[in-house]
């Protein structure tokens, strides 16, 4: 494999310095999972289950807020969407350390509603800055980055957590999060290109639709590649438990980040594309195979094989995602994808979580990789009904040699046969086929960056979610 393709990239124009500031303005956020667990189980004395109710609380508010956050940078620009989140943001995390347990539900909600939206962001920027061509590379350089603050940032919060105290790791939330939403507002990373504009509305005053069928095909995607992440996450820290061997948490999930990062710099690397439920499949495919180990070695091989195809599905996901809107609308659906990760990751844990008591750690395993892998084959099928469909409309349209349809049969005669010849028409070509409402056209390149990942640290702790 040849990183050529990444030097070139890294010499464009704003390339480098947006991967540079991406790095450090996701480490809040891959911290603050962690850092909530530890609050809630120490000073605060209460219980895991309580403590997953909190990171519960504010995936449930990142969910709501995403898309608003995102069609706020894609009507007001970036600077003026993210200073209601520094904001509010440094207010949340300042009073944090200081709120009893109820108190600190509802602050985690309203952090996740303002949280400083890095993520899509980034990808809204790297689509204007880096031609399509190169796209792929740029996407699975970001993904890798990901991984990487994925694999350093919790560990950081635990060593404040746990070297000083929770409050000082939440107020290094706090101001690493509002540091985060400042260095962005510095630097103001395109997300439009130069002289794009706002679509006007339509008739009515109303924008067009944007969810379309083909657009919910690809989040329902993005939702199973979360649930397989997050029960992935779940059926490890169950495995070492039941082994007696929690200690190996940190570098089991770290030995799954480097499978992912090597999936995604190669991906990165190559030309040919695939589809991404086609992706999700051969992740779910790719998990399964855990289900099988029985010993702390045979897991390890098995994590590094599931991290493979990791950052490739998720990053032909997003890609296609930002490929089948209007750029003047890639901030919301920015935002859709994380609320589609946010549910995929809501149904996992608790899902593989019920196997696990029934079928232990094994069963996690392979009900996080089966439910995947039937969910996206699932899609696969319904998207090839649909072309072979689309193919059958069109033919059937189609005219014949004396111009009536194809599909049309003779009418009853009563007369002399009027003129056949086929009269003029101003209406324009039909614009699309129903295939095409089905999914978008696939994205050439991309990388997410919203996978699942729980505490290096903890193994008792709840799954963070990118």
């Amino acid at each position: 494999m040849s990183l050529a393709p990444y030097g070139r990239l890294l010499r464009l124009p704003g390339v480098l310095p947006l991967v540079l500031v991406s790095f450090v303005a996701r480490i809040p956020h891959a911290m603050t999972g962690v850092v909530l667990t530890l609050h809630v189980v120490g000073p605060l004395g209460h219980g895991y289950a309580r403590a997953g109710l909190v990171a519960a609380a504010m995936t449930v508010g990142v969910a709501v807020g995403a898309p608003w956050r995102g069609r706020r940078v894609d009507k007001l620009g970036l600077r003026k969407a993210l200073l209601p989140s520094v904001v509010v943001e440094s207010a949340v995390w300042l009073i944090a350390p200081r709120l009893g347990y109820e108190a600190l539900l509802v602050a985690a909600v309203v952090a996740g509603v303002f949280l400083v939206p890095v993520f899509s962001v980034v990808r809204q920027s790297l689509a204007v800055l880096v031609p399509a061509e190169q796209q792929r590379t740029a996407y699975a350089l970001d993904s890798v980055a990901t991984e990487m603050t994925f694999m350093l940032a919790p560990t950081l919060g635990v060593l404040v957590a746990t070297q000083v105290s929770t409050t000082a790791a939440l107020t290094l939330v706090g101001v690493s999060t509002v540091g985060a939403g400042l260095v962005l507002m510095w630097f103001n990373p395109p997300t439009r290109s130069a002289g794009g504009a706002v679509a006007p509305a339509g008739a009515d005053g109303r924008r067009p639709r944007l969810l379309t069928p083909g657009l919910l095909v690809v989040l329902a995607a993005a939702s199973a590649a979360s649930l397989i992440l997050t029960g992935t996450d779940v059926g490890i820290v169950a495995a070492l438990e039941g082994w007696d061997r929690e200690s190996a948490v940190g570098w089991m999930i770290a030995l799954w980040c480097v499978g992912s990062v090597v999936g995604g710099l190669v991906y990165g690397a190559q030309k040919r594309e695939l589809h991404p439920l086609a992706l999700v499949a051969l992740l779910g495919a790719a998990t399964v195979p855990a289900a099988l180990a029985q010993t702390q070695a045979q897991l390890a091989v098995a994590v590094v094989l599931a991290g493979l195809p990791c950052a490739a599905a998720l990053s032909a996901i997003n890609a296609s995602l930002v490929r089948a809107v209007p750029e003047h609308r890639r901030g919301e659906i920015m935002g859709w994808s994380g609320t589609a990760n946010t549910v995929g990751a809501a149904l996992g844990a608790p899902v593989v979580g019920a196997v696990i008591d029934t079928a232990g750690p094994q069963g996690g395993f392979a009900a996080a990789g089966g439910v995947g892998l039937v969910l996206s084959v699932l899609g696969l099928a319904v998207l090839a009904a649909a072309r072979r469909r689309g193919a059958g409309a069109r033919a059937a349209d189609a005219p014949g040699a004396d111009g009536v349809p194809a599909g049309a049969g003779p009418g009853p005669s009563r007369g002399p046969a009027p003129s056949t010849e086929p009269e003029p028409s101003n209406e324009p070509a039909r614009a699309s086929s129903p295939a095409e409402w089905v999914v978008p056209t696939p994205a050439p390149a991309g990388a997410d960056d919203v996978p699942v990942r729980p505490s290096p640290v903890d193994a008792a702790q709840e799954p963070t979610t990118r």
